[in-house]
């Protein structure tokens, strides 16, 4: 399902057109471009719920929040190639699995 500027506002509370438009033209949230305009996913929504929260409840500024979102993409990115290793993980023999979790609890211990 894909939402319009006007319904993304409207679902979005504490949310200006203004603000709406001056993240997408700072890149901050890139929707799709629809005929009608830009159209926006579930994923762009909850983007610009935390680009929200940020501004609004944490008083990021408009300076530091490349850097935040920055920060939280690598940290989803992160979280993504952990999630396809475990899924990797899950399809090896069990004794494979315990001497990948063995060797990994060394290396926590003892990085060098």
């Amino acid at each position: 399902m894909s939402y319009d500027e006007r319904t993304v506002v409207t679902r979005v509370e504490r949310l200006t057109l203004r603000d709406l438009r001056l993240w997408v033209r700072k890149g901050w949230v890139k929707p799709m471009e629809g005929m009608a305009g830009p159209r926006f996913d579930e994923v762009d929504v909850a983007r610009i719920c935390l680009l929200r929260d940020l501004k609004t409840d944490m008083s990021i500024s408009a300076d530091a929040l490349p850097l935040v979102l920055s920060l939280i993409d690598r940290l989803n990115q992160s979280r993504r190639e952990l999630q396809c290793l475990q899924r990797a993980l899950e399809g090896q023999p069990d004794t494979v699995q315990q001497q990948i979790v063995a060797r990994y609890a060394a290396l926590r211990e003892d990085p060098e």
